[in-house]
């Protein structure tokens, strides 16, 4: 591979790797949300 080719490879790496942890962070948001409305939802009946 040559020098240019490597350093975009390792660029989308860090790209997809980026990506990844923003997913993973909304994923948790979601749950805590979730977890937030059953509570009032279980706490009202």
């Amino acid at each position: 591979m040559s020098q240019k080719s490597k350093a975009r490879h390792a660029q989308r790496e860090a790209q997809q790797e980026r990506q990844a942890k923003k997913v993973i962070a909304w994923i948790f948001a979601a749950l805590v949300a979730l977890a937030v409305v059953f509570l009032i939802v279980a706490m009202m009946s």
